[in-house]
């Protein structure tokens, strides 16, 4: 789920109900999923207010190549 998640933003800024959607999951779910990814420095949100979309990290894009591999090896060639 973490690793879908970073993918998408990695595409285009979303907020969780947007995320959950594309998904197809609950919204708590991705909610709780952009927590782990935001207390590790992964994603980060941007503005102010409710809705308001997630995008990667400065750190996470530097490092996007060590991540994607990360994905590959873990997801396999889906």
């Amino acid at each position: 789920m973490r690793a879908r998640i970073l993918t998408i933003l990695r595409r285009q800024p979303s907020n969780p109900h947007q995320l959950a959607r594309e998904l197809g999951v609950n919204y708590r779910t991705v909610l709780h999923h952009l927590r782990v990814l935001e207390e590790n420095g992964l994603v980060e949100r941007l503005g102010q207010g409710y809705g308001r979309p997630y995008v990667l990290t400065i750190e996470a894009e530097q490092a996007w190549s060590i991540i994607e591999n990360s994905i590959k090896r873990v997801l396999g060639d889906r």
